[in-house]
């Protein structure tokens, strides 16, 4: 008896459709960019109160208006090498997962309105790197910005951890 394999090309679920606009911003010399739909405002680089025993990424909590946000540093995030603050640094006000969290960037670059043609899928970089959280790289003016879905950034753990802290 002769078993036929089948491959199928389908992808499960529905495919987000990515284009739209995006708040652009640069960690260590590459472009990034996060749904504008996410972010609440631009603020910039304040005194960040730091929490003990918490992990190296999340720098602390700001006072912002009078309500309490956690804020982590990016490059942290991402096992990137530290730089020291200056004035072109900026923590983005966004929305990860319903919370408010505070997002330390290099900079923040532009508003950009991202074509679906734009935009390919993330390249696959083997089994062992943790991807999900980029949603596609777009190919803007000549450059490549990786999209973020700044909800996957953090990890459930991290998730709650930050709640706690904005309590």
């Amino acid at each position: 008896m002769q078993t036929e394999m089948v491959q199928t090309t389908e992808k499960i679920g529905p495919v987000k459709n990515m284009e739209g606009k995006y708040l652009t911003f640069e960690l260590a010399g590459e472009e990034y960019g996060v749904e504008i739909l996410k972010v609440k405002e631009i603020i910039g680089i304040m005194n960040i109160t730091s929490i003990p025993q918490t992990p190296a990424f999340v720098k602390g909590v700001i006072n912002l208006r009078g309500k309490v946000i956690p804020v982590i540093d990016l490059r942290m995030k991402f096992g990137m090498n530290t730089q020291d603050y200056n004035e072109r640094t900026c923590i983005i006000v966004v929305d990860i997962n319903n919370m408010v969290t505070g997002i330390v960037v290099d900079s923040v670059s532009e508003v950009l309105n991202i074509k679906e043609e734009e935009i390919e899928e993330t390249p696959s970089f083997g089994v062992k790197l943790y991807t999900e959280y980029i949603l596609g790289m777009a190919k803007v003016k000549g450059q490549v910005k990786i999209l973020l879905d700044i909800d996957k950034v953090l990890t459930s753990s991290d998730v709650s951890l930050l709640n706690i802290m904005g309590e």
